[in-house]
Formats: structure tokens, C-alpha cells, sequence
């Protein structure tokens, strides 16, 4: 049975850092990307950022220079070091993870993000 387990998000204060960590385990084909997914109240889901399997990186304007995406391929784990929050950052962060087999990819069940200000 696939699981990702996501953790990290917390309430912080704006100008403040985060780090989400977000694991994969029961997936039996090779991973291509993983990525970060957003949704604050009241919006759409969001990308956050994504890395694939050769570590290129995209991220979403709104936190470039801000936020880095990382990989351990080894432990099949995705994190995302937030920094310089800002309220807007605020909202329930999703990990995704997709296989080279397929285009559908999992999704964890969201870790919550509040940046006060």
C-alpha cells in the first residue's frame, strides 16, 4: 500500500522558516518527480515547486529565491525549506509523487502551514 507521510508544517511567525519533509513507501516502480502542492482557503491547489528524477527543479514565481526543493533518492523523501514566510504562504501543503509508469500520481493527505504576521 502506497503512503506518503508528510510533516513539518506548523505555525510560524512571517519572516520566519519551515522545513516539510515528505515520505514515500510501498511504491514498487521507480520514481520520476515529487513535488509541493498548496491550497490556501478559499483557492485552488497550487504548485509549489517540483524536482524530477535528475534533480531540475521548477518552482512557482511566488516563492523563487525563497523556498528550495530537495530530494534523498535513497530514502524516497522530498523536502521543502521554506524561508522568509509570508502570510500568504499560509495554507495546507501536499506532497506529490509520481512514478515513471504511470501519469497518475499519489498524493499525501496535507500538512498545515500558518504564517502569522
Amino acid at each position: 500500500q502506497v503512503q506518503l507521510v508528510e510533516s513539518g508544517g506548523g505555525l510560524v511567525q512571517a519572516g520566519g522558516s519551515l522545513r516539510l519533509s515528505c515520505a514515500a513507501s510501498g511504491i514498487i516502480f521507480r520514481i520520476d518527480s515529487m513535488g509541493w502542492y498548496r491550497q490556501a482557503p478559499g483557492k485552488q491547489r497550487e504548485l509549489v515547486a517540483i524536482i524530477n528524477s535528475g534533480g531540475r527543479t521548477n518552482y512557482a514565481d511566488s516563492v523563487k529565491g525563497r523556498f528550495t526543493i530537495s530530494r534523498d533518492n535513497a530514502k524516497n523523501t522530498v523536502y521543502l525549506q521554506m524561508n522568509s514566510l509570508k502570510p500568504e504562504d499560509t495554507g495546507v501543503y501536499y506532497c506529490n509523487v509520481a512514478t515513471v509508469v504511470s501519469a497518475i500520481p499519489y498524493w499525501g493527505k496535507g500538512t498545515l502551514v500558518t504564517v502569522s504576521s
